[in-house]
Protein backbone atom coordinates (compact mmCIF):
# COMPACT_ATOMS: atom_id res chain seq x y z
CA UNK A 1 0.00 0.00 0.00
CA UNK A 2 1.25 3.53 -0.83
CA UNK A 3 2.13 5.27 2.45
CA UNK A 4 0.85 8.54 0.99
CA UNK A 5 -2.64 7.08 0.42
CA UNK A 6 -5.16 9.34 2.16
CA UNK A 7 -6.37 8.04 5.55
CA UNK A 8 -10.00 8.25 4.41
CA UNK A 9 -9.24 5.95 1.48
CA UNK A 10 -7.56 3.42 3.79
CA UNK A 11 -10.54 3.51 6.11
CA UNK A 12 -12.91 2.98 3.19
CA UNK A 13 -10.86 0.07 1.86
CA UNK A 14 -10.86 -1.56 5.30
CA UNK A 15 -14.60 -1.10 5.58
CA UNK A 16 -15.09 -2.74 2.20
CA UNK A 17 -12.99 -5.73 3.29
CA UNK A 18 -14.95 -6.09 6.53
CA UNK A 19 -18.23 -5.77 4.65
CA UNK A 20 -17.14 -8.46 2.21
CA UNK A 21 -16.27 -10.78 5.09
CA UNK A 22 -19.58 -10.14 6.79
CA UNK A 23 -21.45 -10.74 3.54
CA UNK A 24 -20.07 -14.28 3.29
CA UNK A 25 -22.45 -17.07 2.31
CA UNK A 26 -22.01 -19.81 4.89
CA UNK A 27 -22.94 -23.34 3.97
CA UNK A 28 -24.65 -25.46 6.61
CA UNK A 29 -24.81 -28.94 5.08
CA UNK A 30 -26.30 -31.62 7.31
CA UNK A 31 -26.43 -35.36 6.63
CA UNK A 32 -29.40 -37.00 8.35
CA UNK A 33 -30.80 -40.51 8.81
CA UNK A 34 -34.54 -39.88 8.81
CA UNK A 35 -35.58 -43.53 9.05
CA UNK A 36 -33.27 -43.96 12.05
CA UNK A 37 -36.07 -42.32 14.00
CA UNK A 38 -34.22 -41.74 17.27
CA UNK A 39 -32.12 -39.12 15.43
CA UNK A 40 -35.19 -36.99 14.63
CA UNK A 41 -34.20 -34.20 17.01
CA UNK A 42 -30.93 -33.73 15.13
CA UNK A 43 -32.35 -33.80 11.65
CA UNK A 44 -35.91 -34.40 10.57
CA UNK A 45 -37.64 -32.20 13.17
CA UNK A 46 -35.15 -29.36 12.81
CA UNK A 47 -35.66 -29.42 9.04
CA UNK A 48 -39.43 -29.82 8.99
CA UNK A 49 -40.05 -27.20 11.70
CA UNK A 50 -37.45 -24.72 10.34
CA UNK A 51 -35.74 -24.56 13.73
CA UNK A 52 -32.21 -23.98 12.46
CA UNK A 53 -33.14 -20.66 10.85
CA UNK A 54 -34.38 -19.50 14.24
CA UNK A 55 -30.96 -19.77 15.87
CA UNK A 56 -28.38 -19.01 13.15
CA UNK A 57 -26.43 -15.88 14.15
CA UNK A 58 -26.99 -12.53 12.40
CA UNK A 59 -24.91 -10.24 14.59
CA UNK A 60 -21.21 -9.42 14.98
CA UNK A 61 -19.16 -11.09 12.29
CA UNK A 62 -22.37 -12.67 10.95
CA UNK A 63 -24.24 -9.36 10.59
CA UNK A 64 -24.40 -9.50 6.80
CA UNK A 65 -23.91 -13.25 6.40
CA UNK A 66 -26.32 -15.39 4.41
CA UNK A 67 -26.78 -19.10 4.92
CA UNK A 68 -26.97 -21.90 2.40
CA UNK A 69 -28.75 -24.65 4.38
CA UNK A 70 -28.51 -28.05 2.74
CA UNK A 71 -30.22 -31.22 3.97
CA UNK A 72 -29.23 -34.63 2.65
CA UNK A 73 -30.88 -37.81 3.88
CA UNK A 74 -29.17 -41.23 4.08
CA UNK A 75 -30.14 -44.68 5.35
CA UNK A 76 -26.90 -45.31 7.28
CA UNK A 77 -23.81 -43.59 8.60
CA UNK A 78 -21.16 -44.79 6.11
CA UNK A 79 -22.30 -42.67 3.14
CA UNK A 80 -22.53 -39.62 5.42
CA UNK A 81 -18.87 -40.14 6.31
CA UNK A 82 -17.99 -40.42 2.62
CA UNK A 83 -19.78 -37.15 1.89
CA UNK A 84 -18.02 -35.42 4.78
CA UNK A 85 -14.63 -36.60 3.56
CA UNK A 86 -15.49 -35.31 0.09
CA UNK A 87 -16.23 -31.89 1.57
CA UNK A 88 -19.94 -32.08 0.74
CA UNK A 89 -21.27 -32.16 4.32
CA UNK A 90 -20.44 -30.20 7.46
CA UNK A 91 -22.54 -32.13 10.00
CA UNK A 92 -23.44 -35.81 10.15
CA UNK A 93 -25.85 -37.77 12.33
CA UNK A 94 -24.96 -41.38 13.17
CA UNK A 95 -24.44 -43.97 15.91
CA UNK A 96 -21.41 -44.72 18.06
CA UNK A 97 -20.05 -47.49 15.83
CA UNK A 98 -20.17 -45.71 12.43
CA UNK A 99 -19.32 -42.47 14.25
CA UNK A 100 -16.06 -44.01 15.41
CA UNK A 101 -15.41 -45.13 11.83
CA UNK A 102 -16.05 -41.53 10.82
CA UNK A 103 -13.35 -40.28 13.19
CA UNK A 104 -10.87 -42.89 12.03
CA UNK A 105 -11.61 -42.21 8.35
CA UNK A 106 -11.01 -38.50 8.86
CA UNK A 107 -7.66 -39.18 10.52
CA UNK A 108 -6.64 -41.46 7.68
CA UNK A 109 -7.49 -38.70 5.22
CA UNK A 110 -5.46 -36.14 7.16
CA UNK A 111 -8.58 -34.46 8.51
CA UNK A 112 -10.46 -34.43 11.79
CA UNK A 113 -14.07 -34.76 12.87
CA UNK A 114 -15.58 -34.12 16.29
CA UNK A 115 -18.38 -35.99 18.05
CA UNK A 116 -20.19 -32.98 19.52
CA UNK A 117 -23.45 -34.26 21.03
CA UNK A 118 -25.61 -37.24 21.80
CA UNK A 119 -29.20 -37.21 20.50
CA UNK A 120 -30.69 -40.38 21.89
CA UNK A 121 -29.35 -43.49 23.53
CA UNK A 122 -29.44 -46.08 26.24
CA UNK A 123 -26.75 -46.54 28.87
CA UNK A 124 -27.96 -50.17 29.05
CA UNK A 125 -27.82 -50.78 25.29
CA UNK A 126 -31.47 -50.77 24.23
CA UNK A 127 -32.17 -49.71 20.66
CA UNK A 128 -30.39 -52.44 18.73
CA UNK A 129 -32.07 -55.82 18.59
CA UNK A 130 -32.32 -59.24 16.96
CA UNK A 131 -35.46 -60.60 15.30
CA UNK A 132 -36.46 -63.93 13.79
CA UNK A 133 -39.20 -64.79 11.28
CA UNK A 134 -42.65 -64.61 12.87
CA UNK A 135 -43.21 -68.39 12.53
CA UNK A 136 -39.75 -69.37 13.82
CA UNK A 137 -39.64 -71.66 16.87
CA UNK A 138 -36.56 -69.76 18.15
CA UNK A 139 -37.24 -67.79 21.33
CA UNK A 140 -33.80 -66.59 22.40
CA UNK A 141 -30.28 -65.81 21.24
CA UNK A 142 -28.97 -69.01 22.82
CA UNK A 143 -30.83 -71.00 20.15
CA UNK A 144 -29.01 -69.33 17.23
CA UNK A 145 -25.81 -71.39 17.38
CA UNK A 146 -25.06 -72.73 13.91
CA UNK A 147 -27.64 -70.41 12.35
CA UNK A 148 -27.39 -67.64 9.75
CA UNK A 149 -27.77 -64.11 11.09
CA UNK A 150 -27.76 -61.08 8.84
CA UNK A 151 -26.82 -57.55 9.92
CA UNK A 152 -25.89 -54.25 8.24
CA UNK A 153 -22.09 -54.41 8.38
CA UNK A 154 -20.22 -51.55 10.09
CA UNK A 155 -23.41 -50.47 11.89
CA UNK A 156 -23.94 -50.13 15.62
CA UNK A 157 -26.09 -53.28 15.48
CA UNK A 158 -23.13 -55.14 13.97
CA UNK A 159 -21.10 -54.26 17.04
CA UNK A 160 -23.98 -55.35 19.29
CA UNK A 161 -24.29 -58.68 17.50
CA UNK A 162 -20.59 -59.45 17.74
CA UNK A 163 -20.54 -58.70 21.45
CA UNK A 164 -23.72 -60.73 22.04
CA UNK A 165 -22.29 -63.75 20.20
CA UNK A 166 -19.02 -63.52 22.13
CA UNK A 167 -20.96 -63.30 25.40
CA UNK A 168 -22.46 -66.70 24.54
CA UNK A 169 -18.91 -68.07 24.38
CA UNK A 170 -19.22 -68.64 20.63
CA UNK A 171 -16.70 -68.06 17.89
CA UNK A 172 -17.98 -65.35 15.56
CA UNK A 173 -16.41 -67.10 12.57
CA UNK A 174 -17.40 -70.72 13.19
CA UNK A 175 -20.37 -70.97 15.57
CA UNK A 176 -22.66 -68.64 13.62
CA UNK A 177 -22.79 -67.48 10.02
CA UNK A 178 -22.96 -63.69 9.93
CA UNK A 179 -23.81 -62.12 6.57
CA UNK A 180 -24.38 -58.52 5.56
CA UNK A 181 -27.89 -57.31 4.74
CA UNK A 182 -29.37 -53.84 4.78
CA UNK A 183 -32.83 -53.52 6.39
CA UNK A 184 -34.56 -53.24 3.01
CA UNK A 185 -33.09 -56.61 2.04
CA UNK A 186 -33.51 -58.26 5.44
CA UNK A 187 -37.26 -57.58 5.55
CA UNK A 188 -38.06 -59.71 2.47
CA UNK A 189 -35.52 -62.32 3.64
CA UNK A 190 -37.37 -62.68 6.96
CA UNK A 191 -40.71 -62.93 5.18
CA UNK A 192 -39.36 -65.69 2.93
CA UNK A 193 -37.60 -67.56 5.78
CA UNK A 194 -34.29 -67.16 3.96
CA UNK A 195 -32.40 -66.22 7.13
CA UNK A 196 -32.66 -67.52 10.68
CA UNK A 197 -32.33 -64.11 12.30
CA UNK A 198 -31.55 -60.48 11.61
CA UNK A 199 -29.80 -57.91 13.83
CA UNK A 200 -30.49 -54.26 13.23
CA UNK A 201 -30.48 -50.74 14.61
CA UNK A 202 -33.35 -48.33 15.28
CA UNK A 203 -36.19 -48.86 14.35
CA UNK A 204 -36.12 -52.18 12.53
CA UNK A 205 -36.04 -54.58 15.50
CA UNK A 206 -39.40 -53.02 16.43
CA UNK A 207 -40.73 -52.11 12.99
CA UNK A 208 -40.48 -55.63 11.54
CA UNK A 209 -42.42 -57.20 14.44
CA UNK A 210 -44.96 -54.36 14.32
CA UNK A 211 -45.58 -55.18 10.67
CA UNK A 212 -46.18 -58.80 11.55
CA UNK A 213 -43.42 -60.75 9.85
CA UNK A 214 -40.85 -60.97 12.66
CA UNK A 215 -40.50 -61.46 16.42
CA UNK A 216 -37.94 -59.74 18.59
CA UNK A 217 -35.88 -62.23 20.61
CA UNK A 218 -33.03 -60.04 21.83
CA UNK A 219 -32.73 -56.45 22.94
CA UNK A 220 -29.39 -54.68 23.20
CA UNK A 221 -30.08 -53.96 26.86
CA UNK A 222 -29.37 -57.63 27.57
CA UNK A 223 -25.73 -56.99 26.67
CA UNK A 224 -25.57 -54.01 29.05
CA UNK A 225 -23.33 -52.17 26.56
CA UNK A 226 -24.22 -48.47 26.13
CA UNK A 227 -25.24 -47.26 22.69
CA UNK A 228 -26.32 -43.94 21.22
CA UNK A 229 -26.82 -41.84 18.11
CA UNK A 230 -25.27 -38.41 17.96
CA UNK A 231 -23.85 -35.61 15.84
CA UNK A 232 -20.43 -35.14 14.28
CA UNK A 233 -18.99 -32.01 12.68
CA UNK A 234 -15.91 -31.30 10.62
CA UNK A 235 -13.34 -29.92 13.07
CA UNK A 236 -12.12 -27.16 10.75
CA UNK A 237 -15.73 -26.03 10.18
CA UNK A 238 -16.36 -25.93 13.93
CA UNK A 239 -13.21 -23.88 14.43
CA UNK A 240 -14.22 -21.42 11.72
CA UNK A 241 -17.92 -21.16 12.63
CA UNK A 242 -18.37 -22.13 16.30
CA UNK A 243 -21.49 -19.96 16.61
CA UNK A 244 -23.13 -21.86 13.75
CA UNK A 245 -22.38 -25.17 15.48
CA UNK A 246 -23.93 -23.86 18.69
CA UNK A 247 -26.97 -22.62 16.73
CA UNK A 248 -27.51 -26.07 15.26
CA UNK A 249 -27.35 -27.64 18.72
CA UNK A 250 -29.80 -25.07 20.11
CA UNK A 251 -32.20 -26.13 17.36
CA UNK A 252 -31.71 -29.75 18.42
CA UNK A 253 -32.47 -28.78 22.03
CA UNK A 254 -35.74 -27.14 21.00
CA UNK A 255 -36.69 -30.16 18.86
CA UNK A 256 -36.06 -32.35 21.90
CA UNK A 257 -38.27 -30.15 24.08
CA UNK A 258 -41.10 -30.11 21.54
CA UNK A 259 -41.29 -33.88 21.12
CA UNK A 260 -41.00 -34.28 24.88
CA UNK A 261 -44.15 -32.22 25.35
CA UNK A 262 -46.17 -33.78 22.52
CA UNK A 263 -44.66 -37.16 21.60
CA UNK A 264 -47.78 -38.38 19.79
CA UNK A 265 -48.00 -35.31 17.55
CA UNK A 266 -44.37 -35.48 16.50
CA UNK A 267 -44.40 -39.26 16.21
CA UNK A 268 -47.14 -38.75 13.63
CA UNK A 269 -44.97 -36.21 11.80
CA UNK A 270 -41.97 -38.55 11.83
CA UNK A 271 -44.21 -41.32 10.52
CA UNK A 272 -45.53 -39.13 7.72
CA UNK A 273 -42.03 -38.20 6.54
CA UNK A 274 -40.28 -41.55 6.98
CA UNK A 275 -42.99 -44.15 6.46
CA UNK A 276 -42.06 -45.65 9.84
CA UNK A 277 -45.38 -46.12 11.63
CA UNK A 278 -46.12 -43.56 14.34
CA UNK A 279 -46.80 -46.40 16.78
CA UNK A 280 -43.16 -47.46 16.40
CA UNK A 281 -41.87 -43.88 16.55
CA UNK A 282 -43.67 -43.50 19.89
CA UNK A 283 -41.89 -46.59 21.23
CA UNK A 284 -38.74 -44.48 21.21
CA UNK A 285 -39.97 -40.95 21.73
CA UNK A 286 -42.82 -41.47 24.17
CA UNK A 287 -42.37 -41.51 27.96
CA UNK A 288 -40.55 -44.57 29.33
CA UNK A 289 -39.37 -45.22 25.77
CA UNK A 290 -36.87 -47.77 24.51
CA UNK A 291 -34.22 -45.08 24.55
CA UNK A 292 -33.84 -41.75 26.29
CA UNK A 293 -33.36 -38.56 24.33
CA UNK A 294 -30.23 -37.15 25.94
CA UNK A 295 -27.88 -34.55 24.50
CA UNK A 296 -25.20 -34.86 27.19
CA UNK A 297 -21.92 -36.75 27.09
CA UNK A 298 -22.44 -39.22 29.90
CA UNK A 299 -19.36 -41.33 30.75
CA UNK A 300 -21.21 -44.38 29.42
CA UNK A 301 -21.55 -42.79 25.97
CA UNK A 302 -17.88 -41.85 25.93
CA UNK A 303 -17.19 -45.48 26.80
CA UNK A 304 -19.43 -46.58 23.93
CA UNK A 305 -17.12 -44.74 21.55
CA UNK A 306 -14.07 -46.39 23.11
CA UNK A 307 -15.76 -49.81 22.89
CA UNK A 308 -16.63 -49.22 19.24
CA UNK A 309 -13.03 -48.32 18.44
CA UNK A 310 -11.86 -51.47 20.24
CA UNK A 311 -14.33 -53.60 18.30
CA UNK A 312 -13.20 -52.08 15.00
CA UNK A 313 -9.62 -52.99 15.84
CA UNK A 314 -10.71 -56.52 16.72
CA UNK A 315 -12.40 -56.78 13.32
CA UNK A 316 -9.28 -55.37 11.69
CA UNK A 317 -11.39 -52.51 10.34
CA UNK A 318 -9.07 -49.97 11.94
CA UNK A 319 -5.28 -49.85 11.94
CA UNK A 320 -4.94 -46.55 13.78
CA UNK A 321 -6.00 -45.32 17.19
CA UNK A 322 -8.44 -42.52 17.99
CA UNK A 323 -8.13 -40.41 21.13
CA UNK A 324 -11.62 -40.42 22.60
CA UNK A 325 -10.85 -37.45 24.84
CA UNK A 326 -10.21 -35.18 21.85
CA UNK A 327 -12.66 -36.84 19.44
CA UNK A 328 -15.58 -36.39 21.86
CA UNK A 329 -15.91 -32.63 22.30
CA UNK A 330 -18.56 -31.30 24.69
CA UNK A 331 -17.68 -27.59 24.42
CA UNK A 332 -20.39 -26.81 21.88
CA UNK A 333 -23.25 -28.64 23.57
CA UNK A 334 -22.34 -27.03 26.88
CA UNK A 335 -22.43 -23.62 25.21
CA UNK A 336 -25.77 -24.45 23.56
CA UNK A 337 -27.26 -25.46 26.92
CA UNK A 338 -26.05 -22.21 28.46
CA UNK A 339 -27.44 -20.11 25.60
CA UNK A 340 -30.78 -21.91 25.97
CA UNK A 341 -30.87 -21.25 29.71
CA UNK A 342 -30.44 -24.91 30.65
CA UNK A 343 -28.30 -26.65 33.27
CA UNK A 344 -25.91 -29.02 31.49
CA UNK A 345 -24.54 -30.56 34.67
CA UNK A 346 -28.04 -31.41 35.92
CA UNK A 347 -28.86 -33.09 32.60
CA UNK A 348 -25.51 -34.89 32.63
CA UNK A 349 -26.30 -36.42 36.01
CA UNK A 350 -29.89 -37.38 35.14
CA UNK A 351 -30.14 -41.08 34.29
CA UNK A 352 -33.93 -41.46 34.44
CA UNK A 353 -35.96 -42.74 31.52
CA UNK A 354 -38.07 -40.16 29.75
CA UNK A 355 -40.44 -39.42 32.61
CA UNK A 356 -44.11 -40.26 32.85
CA UNK A 357 -46.09 -38.00 35.13
CA UNK A 358 -49.69 -39.07 34.72
CA UNK A 359 -52.75 -40.58 36.34
CA UNK A 360 -54.37 -43.88 35.47
CA UNK A 361 -56.98 -43.29 32.75
CA UNK A 362 -59.39 -45.69 34.51
CA UNK A 363 -58.94 -44.96 38.20
CA UNK A 364 -57.54 -41.43 38.19
CA UNK A 365 -54.85 -42.49 40.64
CA UNK A 366 -51.27 -41.32 40.22
CA UNK A 367 -48.97 -43.76 38.41
CA UNK A 368 -45.92 -44.58 40.53
CA UNK A 369 -44.32 -47.81 39.26
CA UNK A 370 -42.91 -47.36 35.72
CA UNK A 371 -42.31 -51.10 35.23
CA UNK A 372 -46.02 -51.79 35.68
CA UNK A 373 -47.24 -49.17 33.22
CA UNK A 374 -49.34 -50.09 30.20
CA UNK A 375 -50.60 -47.73 27.49
CA UNK A 376 -53.31 -47.74 24.85
CA UNK A 377 -53.43 -45.50 21.79
CA UNK A 378 -57.02 -45.29 20.64
CA UNK A 379 -57.73 -44.55 16.98
CA UNK A 380 -58.76 -40.92 16.54
CA UNK A 381 -57.42 -39.77 19.91
CA UNK A 382 -54.47 -37.33 19.93
CA UNK A 383 -52.96 -38.61 23.18
CA UNK A 384 -52.09 -42.07 24.47
CA UNK A 385 -53.99 -43.33 27.52
CA UNK A 386 -51.85 -44.40 30.50
CA UNK A 387 -52.62 -47.14 33.03
CA UNK A 388 -50.89 -48.02 36.30
CA UNK A 389 -50.95 -51.75 35.52
CA UNK A 390 -51.52 -54.19 32.68
CA UNK A 391 -54.62 -55.44 34.52
CA UNK A 392 -56.23 -52.00 34.32
CA UNK A 393 -55.22 -51.61 30.70
CA UNK A 394 -56.61 -54.97 29.59
CA UNK A 395 -59.94 -54.28 31.25
CA UNK A 396 -60.00 -50.81 29.66
CA UNK A 397 -59.21 -52.42 26.30
CA UNK A 398 -62.38 -54.50 26.54
CA UNK A 399 -64.44 -51.40 27.33
CA UNK A 400 -62.87 -49.36 24.52
CA UNK A 401 -63.60 -52.04 21.94
CA UNK A 402 -67.07 -52.51 23.43
CA UNK A 403 -67.71 -48.86 22.55
CA UNK A 404 -66.88 -49.63 18.93
CA UNK A 405 -63.53 -47.83 19.00
CA UNK A 406 -60.45 -49.19 17.28
CA UNK A 407 -57.16 -49.51 19.16
CA UNK A 408 -54.01 -48.57 17.33
CA UNK A 409 -51.55 -50.18 19.73
CA UNK A 410 -51.18 -51.59 23.24
CA UNK A 411 -47.86 -50.98 25.04
CA UNK A 412 -46.44 -52.63 28.14
CA UNK A 413 -43.19 -52.21 30.07
CA UNK A 414 -40.82 -55.15 30.52
CA UNK A 415 -40.94 -56.03 34.24
CA UNK A 416 -37.27 -57.04 34.16
CA UNK A 417 -35.54 -54.39 32.03
CA UNK A 418 -38.12 -51.60 32.01
CA UNK A 419 -38.08 -51.20 28.21
CA UNK A 420 -41.29 -50.46 26.34
CA UNK A 421 -42.85 -53.39 24.48
CA UNK A 422 -45.46 -53.89 21.80
CA UNK A 423 -48.14 -55.65 23.84
CA UNK A 424 -49.15 -58.14 21.17
CA UNK A 425 -45.52 -59.30 20.91
CA UNK A 426 -44.92 -59.64 24.65
CA UNK A 427 -45.12 -62.56 27.08
CA UNK A 428 -47.03 -62.15 30.32
CA UNK A 429 -47.06 -63.80 33.71
CA UNK A 430 -50.34 -63.73 35.60
CA UNK A 431 -49.79 -64.52 39.25
CA UNK A 432 -52.18 -66.56 41.39
CA UNK A 433 -53.47 -63.27 42.82
CA UNK A 434 -54.11 -61.84 39.35
CA UNK A 435 -51.13 -59.48 39.11
CA UNK A 436 -49.79 -59.29 35.53
CA UNK A 437 -46.18 -58.65 34.49
CA UNK A 438 -44.93 -58.22 30.91
CA UNK A 439 -41.69 -59.55 29.39
CA UNK A 440 -39.95 -59.41 26.04
CA UNK A 441 -38.61 -62.97 26.30
CA UNK A 442 -40.50 -66.15 27.03
CA UNK A 443 -37.57 -67.51 29.04
CA UNK A 444 -37.61 -64.41 31.27
CA UNK A 445 -41.35 -64.83 31.80
CA UNK A 446 -40.85 -68.50 32.69
CA UNK A 447 -38.08 -67.60 35.13
CA UNK A 448 -40.29 -64.96 36.78
CA UNK A 449 -43.21 -67.38 37.03
CA UNK A 450 -40.99 -70.02 38.60
CA UNK A 451 -39.64 -67.58 41.18
CA UNK A 452 -42.86 -65.72 41.95
CA UNK A 453 -45.63 -68.10 40.99
CA UNK A 454 -48.04 -67.71 38.15
CA UNK A 455 -48.76 -68.78 34.61
CA UNK A 456 -46.99 -67.71 31.41
CA UNK A 457 -49.41 -66.44 28.75
CA UNK A 458 -49.25 -64.63 25.45
CA UNK A 459 -51.22 -61.45 24.74
CA UNK A 460 -54.42 -63.23 23.75
CA UNK A 461 -54.19 -65.65 26.66
CA UNK A 462 -53.65 -63.07 29.39
CA UNK A 463 -56.38 -60.87 28.00
CA UNK A 464 -58.88 -63.71 28.03
CA UNK A 465 -57.86 -64.74 31.56
CA UNK A 466 -58.30 -61.21 32.93
CA UNK A 467 -61.66 -60.68 31.26
CA UNK A 468 -62.92 -64.05 32.52
CA UNK A 469 -61.70 -63.29 36.02
CA UNK A 470 -63.37 -59.88 36.03
CA UNK A 471 -66.67 -61.36 34.87
CA UNK A 472 -66.44 -63.97 37.60
CA UNK A 473 -66.01 -61.23 40.21
CA UNK A 474 -69.12 -59.38 39.08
Amino acid sequence: MNLRTPFAAVTLAAAVLVSAAQAETIRVAIGTQDTTINTATGGLLIRELNLLEKYLPHDGRYQAATYDIQWKNFTSGAPITNEQLAGKLDFGVMADFPGSLNGLAHLKAGKKSLFIAVLSGSVNGSGNGIVVPANSPIQSLSELKGKTISVPFASTSHGMLLRAVQAQGWDTENDVKIITQAPEVAGPSLKADQIDAHADFVPFAELFPWRGFARKIYDGSQAKVPTFHGVLVDASYAEKYPEVVIAYLRAAIEADQLIGREPEKYSELIGKITGVDAEVDYLFHGPLGLQTRDLTWKPEYRQAVATAIGTLKLLKKADTSLDVDTFVDDRFIRAAFKASGLDYEAALNNYEQLPLKANDASTGQQINDPKRVAEIWVEGEPRVRYYASPENAFLALKSIEGEGKAVRVFYAQDRDSGIKLLGNQAWFVRSDSGVVSAFLLKEKAESWAKANGGKVLDFVGVRAALVASNQGDQ
